[in-house]
């Protein structure tokens, strides 16, 4: 079967290849993938900028249908569409993180599509645990949705504190932020998204989904915009998605005093921030990675009652065209781009 293979460490090293389609262990399912999101990961792992171990087939964001068991597994039903959880790949399973379900911090945890392979290609082998059932009256296509809408989830349901009447910025329109603008104005937040020029078709985005103001940082003075929609006051939670460090810059002058940050991009290397305005405003700073595993069990309740993370879904491509997908996310002029191999 083909498949898009980091087949050695070192910038890009990433092509479509031809390989060895995969078996079903005993405890093992195999499922037939329908489609898979290109993340942030992915364009990472061709950077060589995230730890991968090569030969690797890339893709985490994606959704199946069965079409084999194992010997050992039951209860599944055969053509059953199924999110997967592709985070758990390699746990230990003892340690105080894995036991309290918060398998991220697991020393030894490896994900597909970076440590063991992925679904950037026609089948993937995973584990029955792995697996989400789509809800009834739900299009399976959302399956792909749910890896990076956990991660929102976790951001907004999880970690941030917040209550009505708040007001919230978001700096950073990319999925993960846009995602958390539409859980939280599920929540009647009014909500600032701040981007570059560069993030011209996701701020739109942002707009057309009702944030209350969109921020062009580089055109636009934020604060200026921060301080009149708030009477002066300052926002009362600040989420960093974009992973800049003059986005964070931004998130920390807006807040008020006793404001929320919480940081969700990554930046790869060390920061130079005004960070005394964490003591002088008394600023509550919490990190959101990932998600657990009931995050995962509430997103798709939430998928469940009627939330469309389809509107995130700019371009659906076959996995030939791989290299367009990767650079349409690259250059932003995508959302998220759904990858189906065909």
């Amino acid at each position: 079967m083909k498949a898009l293979v980091k087949y050695e460490k070192g910038q890009g090293n990433v092509d479509l290849m031809d390989v060895l389609e995969p078996t079903c262990s005993p405890n093992q399912v195999k499922l037939q993938v329908e489609c898979c999101g290109i993340c942030g990961t992915d364009l990472h792992v061709y950077h060589d900028t995230f730890r991968n171990y090569p030969p690797v087939i890339l893709g985490h964001e994606f959704v199946g249908r069965v079409v084999e068991m194992g010997a050992n597994v039951t209860g599944i039903e055969s053509g059953a569409a199924f999110a997967v959880l592709g985070a758990t790949a390699v746990t230990c399973g003892t340690c105080l993180y894995c036991r309290k379900g918060e398998f991220m911090f697991c020393k030894n945890r490896r994900g597909m599509g970076h440590g063991v392979h992925g679904a950037f290609a026609p089948y993937a082998v995973v584990r029955p645990d792995q697996l989400y059932a789509i809800p009834e009256g739900v299009e399976p296509k959302q399956g792909a949705l749910v890896e990076p809408l956990a991660a929102a989830v976790h951001a907004v349901c999880d970690i941030a504190r917040f209550k009505l009447g708040d007001t919230v910025l978001i700096s950073g329109p990319g999925p993960i932020g846009i995602l958390c603008l539409k859980l939280l104005l599920r929540q009647s937040m009014k909500v600032i998204v701040a981007g570059t020029s560069d993030d011209l078709l996701r701020l739109q985005m942002a707009k057309n989904l009702g944030a209350f103001q969109t921020v062009i940082v580089d055109q636009q003075d934020l604060q200026t915009q921060i301080l009149e929609a708030t009477d002066g006051s300052g926002v009362d939670l600040a989420i960093e998605t974009a992973g800049a460090e003059k986005s964070v810059v931004n998130c920390l002058t807006a807040l008020k005093p006793l404001g929320h940050y919480v940081q969700v991009g990554h930046f790869g290397k060390n920061l130079t921030l005004p960070w005394d305005h964490v003591a002088f405003k008394q600023l509550r700073i919490d990190g959101s990675v990932g998600y657990t595993r009931e995050t995962w069990t509430q997103t798709m309740h939430i998928l469940a009652q009627g939330f469309d993370a389809c509107d995130i879904v700019t371009h659906e491509l076959p996995l030939s065209e791989w290299k367009k997908g990767f650079n349409l996310s690259e250059q932003k002029e995508a959302v998220k781009v759904l990858l189906r191999p065909i």
